[in-house]
């Protein structure tokens, strides 16, 4: 929910810029989104649809120029497998350092309060980000 989130804000302000989801374990590589998460996201007009999960690799600390974690103890994970000089800034993906719950499995008011939670900071970052990029 948070890539489509932040492409489609990223794309309405004109802000060019790659987003990508990983996650540190491989329980879902290369299956969709989950199913309530994809019903609630498209219910706000974000296909998510051609996603697929993957794991974090080494190179994309290198290939991206910042790597959000949704939780202060993925960002500490990443820290922790962060190679040495690699280019990507961490940080967390809510700005007011408020953890992103994982809805996984969870009813859908759930997905939809953590939706409002991700909306919210896709806002605050293409607002940073827009200002970097000037």
């Amino acid at each position: 929910m948070a890539e489509g989130s932040l492409r489609q804000r990223a794309e309405a302000m004109g802000l060019a810029v790659e987003v990508d989801s990983a996650g540190l374990g491989a329980w879902h590589v290369g299956e969709p989104p989950n199913a309530t998460g994809l019903a609630v996201a498209a219910a706000r007009g974000y296909d998510n649809g051609g996603q697929r999960a993957r794991q974090i690799r080494a190179s994309d600390f290198d290939d991206f120029d910042l790597i959000f974690a949704m939780d202060a103890s993925n960002l500490a994970a990443l820290e922790r497998q962060r190679p040495s000089g690699a280019r990507a800034r961490l940080a967390l993906f809510d700005p007011d350092g408020r953890d992103v719950p994982d809805p996984y499995g969870e009813p859908r008011p759930v997905y939809e309060a953590t939706l409002n939670q991700i909306e919210a900071a896709a806002a605050a970052w293409v607002e940073t980000l827009s200002r970097e990029a000037r």
